[in-house]
């Protein structure tokens, strides 16, 4: 009976090469890889299935962009999805790509499990999170042979790998749907300035063309229309890339805290994400109370810090979940936005669960006897009178 080990395969350096040392240094006999499509560029799919086909012992290829978006796009957007100022694409992507290859792994009866993540990146946890809620065995070639990029490009001209990864352009780029991810090369000195050819879906906030108002429509918290206009999930999220991309939104260059505690640079960009999250943190405003709203901005910082992590079969994450999709019941209606030059203005918003009275705050209307709040104004700073007072003493 042979020995099977299934590969979450990219198509990248890292994950061809695993083919190879998965046999020669583990002694797999059937290396059977799986390429999980959440959004990446069509051509990168095609070339990952032709690349596995060649060098692998069995190939699947999954379009799992719906469920992606529908499961864990629209979750993440509901709680305002942000770590450190990262939009999270690729870290939500890996535990449902995982999940995927445990599938495959279990119609095709393997015993192992494999990633192509270093030990020094978030990417290892993610997965394994998942793997290792099986029971099978995961093995990590990059991580356990502490391999270099240097190391791993030569290797893979040995063994008549195509790569597109060189050593004077070595960017290793990650992209779905909801984010595409810059890193690698010189990019890994904080004080390098990024060239401009890493960039794909932004154009220069400089060379961007004149302002563009669109009109965002959400149901319960989740996208649904472009000015006016219904879309699928997939489809709204492809056309607001082209849209704000167009405008040089959504790029982002930081220093990042990974969960192992190293500081890493990361250049990614993200323009549908950077609107919709703006518009939909707005329209929150809108419709939430302001105790709502004090105690869901932790609630959503805690569910960042687990989906960031991985950590999605964590009961508490869906403990979030649960509070967070009771919030959105009452989150809709639409924003209006203003795209220039790399900003996102919030022009205005409206929503039937408007917590919100004209008549009420207006300056011009006397509904409100202003009298009434004299004895609040009594009160409020009391204690701080009472500790001048001892102060002066």
């Amino acid at each position: 009976m042979s020995k099977k080990v299934v590969l979450a395969y990219s198509g990248g350096l890292d994950t061809s090469v695993c083919i190879p040392i998965l046999k020669e240094e583990y002694g797999y006999d059937k290396v059977i890889t799986v390429s999980v499509d959440v959004g990446q560029p069509k051509q990168e799919v095609l070339d990952a299935e032709q690349k596995a086909k060649k060098i692998s012992d069995g190939h699947y290829t999954i379009d799992a962009k719906a469920e992606f978006v529908k499961d864990y796009i629209f979750p993440l957007i509901k709680a305002n999805g942000d770590y450190e100022g990262y939009v999270m694409g690729t870290s939500v992507a890996r535990p449902l790509i995982a999940r995927k290859v445990v599938e495959v792994a279990e119609k095709e009866g393997a015993v192992a499990l494999a990633h192509g993540c270093t030990g020094k990146g978030n990417d290892q946890l993610r997965f394994e999170a998942v793997f290792r809620l099986t029971g099978m065995d995961v093995v990590a070639p990059m991580r356990d042979m502490n391999l270099t990029r240097e190391w791993e490009i030569d290797y893979a001209k040995k063994h008549g790998i195509p790569v597109a990864a060189t050593t004077a352009k070595p960017w290793s780029v990650d992209e779905n749907i909801w984010s595409r991810s810059i890193e690698g090369g010189k990019l890994e000195d904080p004080g390098f300035i990024p060239p401009e050819e890493i960039y794909q879906w932004t154009v220069s906030p400089e060379k961007a063309p004149e302002a563009q108002i669109v009109v965002i429509g959400f149901e319960k918290g989740v996208p649904v229309s472009l000015d006016g206009k219904n879309f699928n999930g997939v489809e709204l999220i492809e056309q607001l890339n082209k849209i704000a991309g167009s405008h040089g939104v959504g790029r982002t260059d930081m220093i990042e805290d990974r969960v192992l505690g190293l500081k890493a640079r990361e250049n990614y960009e993200h323009p549908a994400a950077t609107v919709l999250l703006t518009a939909h943190r707005d329209l929150e405003k809108l419709v939430l109370t302001r105790l709502e709203l004090k105690f869901k901005k932790i609630v959503d910082e805690q569910w960042s810090e687990l989906a960031y992590s991985g950590l999605v079969d964590e009961p508490l994450y869906h403990d979030l979940n649960a509070f967070i999709d009771k919030t959105q019941e009452r989150v809709t209606g639409t924003v209006t936005v203003k795209l220039y030059k790399g900003s996102v203005t919030l022009l205005a918003r409206t929503s039937p669960y408007a917590l919100y009275s004209e008549d009420l705050v207006s300056f011009n209307t006397s509904s409100i006897d202003q009298k009434d709040a004299e004895g609040f104004a009594k009160y409020h700073g009391f204690q701080a009178r009472l500790y001048k007072r001892f102060v002066e003493k």
